[in-house]
């Protein structure tokens, strides 16, 4: 199995100014990605697990409902084989405990961890890269090479220069620099 990407040259410009000719870059995006409709995979799950269909969506309707109830609850949720699912905040913070308002709240967020072993099979899977010039040519592939590191969204550096990050995802209240983001 391998992820399929493709680098497509493109005209990008860096400014507003009319006159900025812009520079041809490849851009990288994903190639053959689609969604899978829940159908399929309510079908495909019955299939390896033995049950029926209909068995298998009432489970996988019961499981949407609780894994909703139990994160907006603000608890961490398993999704089983895949890791964890939570909702938090980005938001700003304060020095002074009578300036905390709703106010604060820049946005709401869903937060997924992804389990070691999703991580260690995403990290060994291939990524093959079709390389296409500004006209549509094909004009290279390449397979990966790299060391396979994946994000860690736990672990994340704050690389918006705003602030330091804080975890607001159990309900307290960010701390720490001018302003803050959850990971």
């Amino acid at each position: 199995m391998a992820l399929k990407v493709k680098a497509v040259e493109r005209l990008l410009k860096f400014t507003n100014n009319e006159n900025d000719p812009g520079v041809y870059r490849y851009v990288l995006k994903p190639e053959l990605y689609t969604s899978l409709d829940q159908k399929k995979v309510v079908r495909e799950a019955a299939l390896r697990s033995g049950v029926s269909q209909g068995v298998m969506q009432a489970c996988w309707d019961a499981a949407g409902e609780v894994i909703k109830a139990w994160a907006t609850e603000g608890h961490s949720v398993a999704l089983p084989g895949l890791g964890t699912m939570r909702f938090g905040l980005r938001s700003k913070s304060v020095e002074d405990v009578n300036k905390v308002k709703t106010g604060l709240i820049k946005s709401r967020r869903i937060i997924f961890t992804p389990s070691v072993e999703l991580k260690d099979e995403l990290k060994q899977t291939s990524i093959l890269i079709t390389c296409y010039d500004r006209d549509g040519n094909e004009v290279k592939r390449v397979t990966s090479a790299d060391d396979g590191t994946v994000e860690d969204p736990e672990n994340a550096d704050d690389n918006s220069g705003t602030g330091t990050n804080t975890n607001t995802g159990g309900g307290g209240l960010p701390t720490g620099g001018n302003e803050s983001e959850e990971p």
